[in-house]
């Protein structure tokens, strides 16, 4: 058996943390590719290494020197070298390296990714396990997004034969070989591509929780844990605000059938959450999860036999898209359709969008409410269980939360409800308490 194993910043944030990980893969010799983040923060009020990279980044750029900031950063990697004890060994060329690019070619990317870099070149050397640069394997396009046949090509060549290896995560490289970044938490997103290529077993997430709750527990205090979710069930959580994983971490595993363990390096025998492609495991509760977020508007197009004209929707989507704009949800009538966009996006551009859906709809009325909430109800069981539908709209109720907008496709798999931002967490409370709490 083969596993690829992901280890969080907060795993890594100290020479203490350090440890427990090497224990970690120590215990199971399947634990084979290791996919290190940059080191987290150490209490509340500390820095994340990465964002000490970032800070390093605009005083290069802004031609500044670089001294103090590169010796506070190196003071965290020392600290972590002197705690494993880890003997005739530094970073000192590194940072000399790390220096001059930044001097002579200062890029944001290059500056973000050292923090992965050098964790890696740590880990291995502790471990005596091969180094692999992402740099040479993980390949972006023009478009930032991944170049998959690419990489996967990449990946299968480099890692032929290695028993073992530390490929630092978040990173790769562009069409001219220089280094390009994923988005903020894009380390679980290469774990997930060496796994999907190598074909692993399973893709372990190690990080500081004990895998997905059904809700945010910044809402409903201490909300049970879920067991088993399938990737459709984790994909509509993690859009809709979910972020133990990075939500693209999904696709490399899921084409490949590899379910996803996320583990707690705190309490490493806890068995947190797996994430499956299907499963016949029956559910604890109706729901997997609850999830949301603020800060919506819905745009509400209305004309006199709307389901009669052809292209109808396609000509509405072309305002926003012409705008640079993407939507949510498209709830509609047969006379209304209303579009769900973020406000943020939306609001500066919204005469612009109104005009445009005018020029080539001709509606009766177009009309925009603002401060939108979406709630995600998730759940695999609420399709073969009756009334679920009827039982979150009875706990809303009893809550005094009106209910602004509804969405539910064909599958069962979720219901969208849009409510006032306001509302929003009195409105998971009031779901949570009723399929979970109270069971009603």
């Amino acid at each position: 058996m083969t596993k690829v194993v992901k280890f969080g910043g907060s795993s890594l944030a100290d020479a203490k943390q350090f440890k427990k990980v090497i224990d970690i893969i120590k215990a199971d010799s399947d634990r084979k590719f290791i996919v290190p983040s940059a080191p987290g923060k150490r209490f509340d009020e500390d820095t994340k290494v990465t964002d000490m990279f970032i800070k390093l980044y605009d005083l290069a750029a802004k031609g500044k020197s670089l001294d103090s900031q590169i010796s506070k950063i190196k003071e965290r990697y020392d600290d972590i070298i002197k705690g494993l004890k880890i003997k005739d060994y530094t970073l000192d060329d590194e940072f000399k390296a790390i220096k001059t690019e930044l001097e002579y070619n200062p890029t944001c990317d290059y500056a973000a990714s050292r923090g992965e870099y050098l964790n890696g070149l740590i880990m291995a050397k502790y471990l005596g396990y091969e180094f692999v640069d992402p740099k040479d394997i993980i390949f972006f396009n023009e478009e930032h997004g991944l170049n998959s046949y690419k990489t996967e090509k990449k990946v299968v060549e480099r890692l032929k034969g290695v028993k073992h290896a530390v490929i630092p995560g978040f990173y790769g490289s562009d069409k001219e070989g220089q280094v390009m970044t994923f988005s903020r938490g894009g380390s679980d997103i290469t774990g997930s591509i060496i796994a999907g290529a190598i074909r692993a077993d399973v893709y372990e997430n190690w990080t500081d929780v004990s895998g997905f709750l059904v809700a945010d527990p910044r809402i409903v205090e201490n909300p049970v844990g879920i067991d088993m979710i399938t990737y459709r069930e984790l994909r509509e959580l993690s859009y809709m605000g979910a972020s133990v994983l990075h939500e693209d971490a999904i696709f490399p595993v899921r084409s490949a059938g590899i379910p996803i363990n996320i583990r707690n390096t705190n309490r490493p025998k806890d068995e947190g959450t797996w994430i499956v492609e299907s499963t016949c495991h029956k559910p604890e509760y109706v729901i997997t999860g609850i999830a949301g977020k603020r800060g919506f508007c819905a745009v509400s197009i209305s004309k006199a036999l709307m389901n009669a004209e052809i292209g109808f929707g396609q000509k509405v989507l072309q305002a926003f898209g012409d705008n640079d704009i993407s939507f949510e949800h498209i709830p509609s009538g047969i006379d209304t359709m209303t579009v769900v966009v973020h406000e943020d996006e939306f609001v500066t551009k919204e005469q612009k969008v109104v005009s445009a859906i005018h020029r080539l709809t001709d509606p009766d009325s177009v009309e925009i409410e603002s401060d939108l909430a979406l709630i995600a109800v998730v759940g695999r069981g609420m399709k073969s269980t009756r009334g679920t539908a009827g039982r979150i709209f009875a706990a809303l109720s009893h809550a005094n939360v009106n209910v602004r907008m509804i969405d539910q496709g064909s599958s069962e798999l979720n219901i969208i409800i849009g409510v006032e931002n306001e509302d929003f967490e009195k409105a998971i409370k009031s779901i949570y308490d009723i399929f979970v709490t109270t069971r009603l």
